[in-house]
């Protein structure tokens, strides 16, 4: 079976975009952190700084510990998409990137002669080259080749940094016995249970299952689906569909008082309904939590006629925040995500709703306003006490829009 898949995994993202920006930070233990505290986590790690230990997650206070020699570099996530938009130029510019995959990784095609070994890693050498010399030679990649894109991908993991592995069908499963199962794409840690459930403690067990045993493991068709991307076949990618839009902040120690934790939730709101409305969503529900010091939790939601209202959103937020609890605890995080979403076209709005074209032209200046002139130009009052908190967050499933989402500091 010819290789069809080409995976390039950019290795310790972040933090190689900040030793690439700048010099003096190359060779040297970092972490890339969302505030420089020893209470906060690292959001990513050198590769000097991994070989003491320290990895995403790990508490600073505990990485310097680990690593007295640690450097931490606040985030600047504009700049890593920034960078993110670069890298897929060069690698375009030497093989069609046919999905992007996360921030850091990305998937490219693999089709006619170059489906033959020789000229799939004379591609993957040649998109490092360009990379190197386009973008920076900080910015290191491992690149994973394989009958599919699935098999790429753990190939891409296989050797770090800038490695290029290459697994063929007649490979299979072989090359992929030395694995643990949670080294798998898709066996997270309740499909790790679940697996053990049916008996299968290794991959060697796993590649061995029927099809019959994955779909009992899966509860469906998706077993199926992994017994196939074992053998190399080329399943389709299923199409997703949005089903949350959401924002999530953990408060400056100013803003940990019941109001302060208020303003960053209208915050919030006001840049998960921007994002709705450039989705072209409609959502029926609006949920928010608070977690506090002491560990007490406060969460809610309410179903609402379906809109990208950001008025609308306020006002129910607004009654929501008004039926809280009153307690002396200090609030330490706030999370908030509208929900049950749809097309626009595709719901009939009621006839006496408190929508129109007035208000929808009200939204969209709105968006236009703080697009063209800069976040927060215009704003709901509600958020006026945390305009300069939430900033803009990379998770690496999701590349913000920088339209759409905060520009980092």
């Amino acid at each position: 079976m010819a290789l069809r898949a080409l995976f390039v995994d950019f290795n310790s993202y972040f933090a190689s975009v900040e030793q690439q920006e700048h010099e003096e930070l190359r060779g040297k233990p970092i972490a890339v952190v969302p505030v420089i505290a020893d209470t906060t986590v690292a959001i990513a790690a050198s590769y000097e700084a991994k070989k003491f230990g320290v990895t995403t997650g790990t508490v600073i206070a505990e990485a310097k510990k680990m690593c007295p020699d640690l450097i931490l570099v606040h985030a600047k996530h504009g700049k890593y998409i920034e960078y993110h938009h670069r890298l897929v130029e060069a690698v375009e510019s030497c093989l069609h990137v046919q999905r992007v995959m996360s921030i850091d990784e990305m998937v490219c095609d693999l089709t006619g002669r170059m489906q033959d070994r020789e000229r799939a890693v004379a591609a993957a050498l040649e998109i490092k080259q360009k990379i190197a010399s386009t973008v920076g030679t900080e910015l290191r990649c491992s690149i994973g080749i394989g009958p599919n894109t699935f098999i790429a991908k753990l190939a891409s993991d296989m050797q770090k940094p800038d490695g290029l592995t290459v697994i063929e069908q007649e490979d299979l499963p072989q090359a992929l016995h030395h694995l643990e199962l949670r080294d798998i794409t898709g066996i997270g840690k309740q499909m790790h249970k679940r697996i053990w459930k049916q008996g299968i403690y290794t991959v060697e067990m796993l590649c061995a299952a029927t099809k019959d045993q994955l779909r009992a493991a899966w509860g469906g068709v998706e077993g199926e689906r992994m017994w196939a991307r074992l053998r190399g076949e080329n399943v389709p990618v299923t199409e997703t569909h949005k089903t949350t839009v959401g924002h999530s902040h953990v408060l400056e120690p100013s803003l940990r008082t019941r109001d302060g934790a208020a303003g960053v939730m209208h915050r919030l709101l006001q840049k998960a309904a921007m994002r709705l409305r450039s989705y072209e969503l409609l959502a029926a529900n609006l949920a928010v939590r608070i977690r506090y010091r002491d560990g007490q939790k406060w969460k809610a939601d309410m179903d609402i006629t379906p809109t990208q209202d950001s008025i609308q959103f306020t006002a129910v937020l607004n009654a929501m925040l008004d039926a809280r609890p009153h307690t002396d605890a200090q609030p330490i995080s706030v999370a908030l995500s509208l929900n049950k979403l749809s097309p626009v076209d595709a719901i009939t709005v009621p006839l006496f709703a408190n929508t129109g074209p007035a208000r929808e032209k009200l939204n969209a200046a709105l968006d236009k306003m703080n697009s063209k002139y800069g976040k927060n130009t215009l704003y709901i009052g509600g958020a006026h006490g945390a305009l300069s908190s939430a900033p803009m967050r990379i998770a690496f499933t999701h590349i913000p829009d920088i339209e759409t989402d905060d520009d980092a500091d």
